[in-house]
């Protein structure tokens, strides 16, 4: 019968006559509490946020999985086959890459872009995608463009192409126009020169590719100079790399490099762990100096309850009861701060992802490769902050727990 009377005089010093929360230094610590939770969980969201986010963009601006030649050799149609037919395997796009510039021809200043080479199919994947569609459809592959379609090339040869909506807006072109394309081939050394229609435009959210990508006919980059032995390789779960990457390597053999975006990352989403743990604890500093209030307020109720602690010491409830009897007191109000502060972490995290009120100019956006910064509040970052406030708040209150339940029954009595 110990253990629920312990709790039943937590709850009744918590929620009694004399409600614990009633006093000024109770509001201070559930204030304090609340803030540095609330603090900790945006942190962690914006973390987890931009994390995800970069991880999608860059998978989808190369792919889970790409294979390079070591050579000039191609993949024949039947190891394309192979590869699609991979467990796990959702796309297979041979790819061309090239360099140059762009520039309208009203206007001789060139801005540099990269070209993706694609083939029709996936161009007219990109162009079905409607503009304005869900992060999660989006990248520099499979982009967000307009309305306009790139069909296929008129009878003046004009090769339709489609632009990064920030590199269409540093251009001012507009759709239908004519551009002039200059692309630099390596292998010759040389500059070659093609006029292009500007048929549309994708934004996928990757600062980089918006600015400096343009999407064109696979055959025109090769054309170009452009290289177009380039295996892209699409999965289901992108995690999964490591089990599909080898049995890719036994299939297109030693003459094809194979990496993944976990090897093109690895020091970058190190150094974003990192940061966050080292975000989480600093952070955290602000939850043990709220706890210090929730200690105070602790040591003022164990002052005022002097006498009914002594009462139930001379009862026979020993000096571990009484200060479970605390703990649990000083514990439920670290509790209450802190599901208070996670509701108020997710709200605000919900306000800042749905209204975009973190965005970047695009000169930032080029650096941290978002032009907007969502924060994603995921059960394990509010389960360790959860955990971490209560630990800190039970050490915090343990001192005074065990020194208010240290008093003499009959010193108690006599001195009330």
């Amino acid at each position: 019968m110990r253990t629920p009377l312990v709790a039943t005089l937590a709850w009744r010093y918590v929620r009694g006559r004399r409600s614990l929360l009633l006093h000024g230094t109770a509001r201070a610590a559930l204030v304090s509490t609340s803030l540095g939770v609330t603090t900790m969980v945006i942190a962690m969201a914006l973390m987890t946020g931009y994390s995800e986010d970069l991880q999608r963009k860059l998978i989808g601006g190369s792919a889970a999985i790409v294979a390079y030649a070591l050579d000039d050799s191609r993949p024949s149609p039947a190891q394309i086959e192979a590869l699609a037919a991979l467990r796990g395997v959702s796309s297979v796009d041979e790819v061309a890459y090239g360099q140059g510039s762009l520039s309208r021809l009203e206007d001789p200043r060139p801005l540099e872009v990269t070209l993706r080479g694609l083939d029709a199919e996936q161009l007219e994947r990109g162009a079905a995608t409607p503009h304005g569609a869900p992060p999660d459809r989006a990248s520099p592959g499979a982009a967000r463009p307009s309305d306009l379609a790139p069909s296929s090339a008129p009878p003046d040869g004009v090769a339709p192409i489609l632009l990064g909506r920030e590199l269409e807006r540093r251009l001012g072109a507009q759709r239908g126009e004519i551009l002039r394309l200059v692309a630099v081939d390596l292998q010759d050394l040389r500059f070659r020169y093609r006029r292009v229609r500007h048929a549309g435009s994708f934004e996928s959210g990757f600062a980089e590719a918006d600015a400096g990508w343009v999407m064109i006919d696979r055959a025109v980059v090769a054309e170009l100079g452009g290289r177009s032995s380039l295996l892209e390789i699409g999965l289901t779960d992108p995690l999964a790399t490591a089990a599909v990457g080898r049995q890719v390597e036994d299939l297109l053999g030693d003459v094809f490099l194979v990496t993944d975006w976990r090897q093109f990352n690895r020091e970058l989403f190190t150094a974003l762990r990192l940061q966050k743990m080292a975000l989480f604890l600093v952070l955290g500093l602000i939850v043990v100096v709220a706890t210090f209030n929730v200690a105070s307020t602790l040591v003022v109720l164990t002052r005022e309850r002097r006498r009914e602690v002594g009462v139930l010491s001379a009862l026979g409830l020993g000096r571990r009861e009484l200060t479970g009897v605390f703990l649990l007191c000083g514990v439920a109000l670290g509790a209450v701060g802190s599901v208070l502060g996670v509701a108020l972490g997710w709200l605000v995290s919900w306000l800042l992802t749905t209204y975009e009120l973190v965005r970047f100019d695009p000169g930032v956006a080029a650096i941290y490769f978002i032009s907007s910064v969502p924060f994603r509040v995921e059960p394990a970052d509010v389960a360790s902050v959860l955990l971490f406030t209560l630990l800190a708040t039970f050490i915090a209150c343990w001192i005074p727990a065990w020194r208010g339940a240290a008093l003499d029954p009959g010193e108690a009595l006599r001195y009330d």
